[in-house]
């Protein structure tokens, strides 16, 4: 069972989102940075200064887990308002709603199967390539002139103290914040469980939505699909470790992240040599080569949205 929870080995399991972590499935050569997020880093400041942390997150993984075997999940539309909270110094950091609602026309089209690359998915995976079945609505625009250069990953993007922007309403809204975040992060999210201070998912402007300032190879919106499915509680499809644990059923052992685009049928090293799942868009590939969720994702997803799930708030009337 690759689904057995050890409370223990729970750090291993969360989000690394190193931008020079090594592996041995980089499948190319194009001179680009690789894709990379501070999900990892931003966690563990987050336990070190709230032990209590690793306990909730730890009940919700329990409860996702008794959900998904009671089938206990949501069974109908669930509707999420974005707030985009946009800092800039520089006008190409200042995006146009037109970039805006590329990226949540992107979230729309990922997250309900209708990305026109999703019948490029596989034969192997058609069994379990999925229909999360969750869409997104922009609720309002937000911004903030400011003398930052670059935001860093300790959050202070979300802080009006600290010159950015307090989330609006997190609790039943989905806050964005687009900014210049430095050292090759292209984005980072929060963890169901967090607080509700710093909740939401945070994307480098260079990589938000099909327009404007997005950049190759990132240019596709699937940065922030990404960081919203971990903020929707989905792991790295590697597990975060060789041959690791990503706790969902139906994708395949990863040895490690890939990269680029790489080419079709894609081997692990790991037990039974499975093919890679590497168009998943839990994997560090280019934007281009992500385009589908699981079956099994998607249950996991749903879990979090049930009556006692850890974002059942978004699911209310």
């Amino acid at each position: 069972m690759r689904k057995i929870l050890l409370a223990a080995t729970l750090l291993a399991m969360l989000v690394s989102c190193n931008k020079e972590e090594s592996s041995t499935n980089q499948a190319t050569s194009l001179n680009f940075e690789k894709r990379g997020c501070a999900s990892h880093e931003v966690l563990q400041e987050q336990l070190r200064n709230n032990p209590e942390l690793a306990i909730k997150m730890n009940e919700i993984e329990s409860f996702t887990e008794q959900a998904i075997r009671e089938g206990r999940l949501v069974n109908g539309k669930i509707v999420i308002p974005v707030v985009v909270n946009v800092l800039y110094k520089t006008a190409a950091e200042n995006i146009s709603l037109t970039q805006i609602q590329s990226q949540i026309d992107v979230l729309n089209k990922d997250f309900n199967a209708l990305n026109s690359d999703f019948n490029q998915v596989p034969a192997a995976f058609s069994g379990v390539k999925a229909n999360v079945g969750i869409s997104f609505e922009l609720d309002q625009v937000i911004r903030k002139s400011t003398t930052k250069t670059s935001w860093g990953t300790r959050d202070a993007m979300k802080k009006s103290k600290q010159g950015g922007l307090d989330p609006t309403s997190p609790s039943t809204k989905l806050n964005l914040w687009v900014c210049t975040i430095g050292g090759g992060i292209l984005g980072y999210a929060q963890f169901p469980g967090g607080s509700l201070s710093t909740d939401g998912v945070v994307i480098d402007s260079r990589y938000f939505g099909l327009s404007g300032s997005a950049y190759y190879p990132y240019n596709l919106g699937r940065t922030a699909t990404h960081e919203v499915g971990h903020w929707m509680n989905l792991r790295h499809i590697w597990g975060d470790a060789t041959c690791g644990n990503d706790q969902v059923a139906d994708t395949p052992l990863h040895n490690a992240a890939n990269y680029g685009d790489p080419v079709y049928p894609h081997y692990s090293t790991c037990t039974g040599t499975p093919i890679e799942m590497t168009m998943n868009y839990m994997d560090y590939t280019d934007d281009r080569a992500m385009y589908m969720f699981s079956e099994g994702q998607k249950s996991r997803i749903s879990a979090i949205f049930v009556s006692g799930g850890a974002r059942n708030s978004f699911a209310q009337p």
